[in-house]
Parts: structure tokens; sequence; C-alpha cells
């Protein structure tokens, strides 16, 4: 079981650090603050660059929480409101399946979040 749990804490907390690193700095093929920012707006989420910031740092920081098994319902916290933020500006009118870019996999994160923090981490954590 405690290696079960560490598997799925660092495959879902590394790429959310990933994403957050997108948003916030351009890496990994991102667009950074600016182009983040700028498609927030194009969707109506205003001022977009301070929401890019919001939602780069909750990625960051909930993803590395949740990695790490340190704060873990913190870091779930963090990793399912920026989903449901997800659904409600952009997946959700889409419907279901991932396949018509619908809310599927944010649920998916979402039931991961909340069964590991409910759960807790497991043995192997960074503290």
């Amino acid at each position: 079981m405690n290696l079960g749990l560490l598997i799925i804490r660092l495959v879902v907390g590394l790429l959310f650090m990933g994403h957050g690193a997108q948003k916030l700095f351009g890496w990994f093929g991102g667009y950074g603050l600016q182009g983040t920012g700028g498609w927030l707006e194009s969707i109506g989420v205003k001022p977009g660059v301070l929401m890019a910031f919001i939602a780069g740092l909750s990625e960051l920081v909930g993803g590395a929480l949740f990695a790490a098994g340190v704060f873990t319902p913190v870091g779930a916290a963090l990793i399912v409101i920026t989903m449901l933020v997800a659904i409600f500006t952009v997946h959700g009118k889409n419907g279901l399946w991932a396949t018509q870019n619908g809310m599927e996999y944010n649920l998916v994160l979402i039931a991961l979040a909340v069964g590991v923090a409910l759960i807790g981490p497991g043995a192997y954590v960074l503290l």
C-alpha cells in the first residue's frame, strides 16, 4: 500500500508541479504568466495575469506538497480547487468525456487527490 501511495503521489504531484511551472515560468512548453493570462482573459477570467499566477502557484505548491507527502490534505485541497476552477471555467460546459474537452480527467484527478488525503500519504514521505 505504501509503495502504491508513493507512486500515485509522485506522478500526480510532479505533473501538477509541471503545470504550475508552465504557467509561472513558461517551462515545459508553457506560455508563462503573460501568455496564460492572455488566454484566461480571452475566456472571460480577469484579471488574467493575476489568475494565472494564482493557478500556477496553486499547482506548483499543491503538487509539491502532494508529491512529498507533507501537509498532504493541503496539497490535495489545492489540487482539488484548481481542478474545480478548471471544470467551472473551461471543461464543464463540454460535458463529461475528455474526447470533447470535458471534465472527465479533472474528476479523476479530484478523486485521486481526495482519496489520498483521506487515506493518508503512506509511510514514504519527505519528512
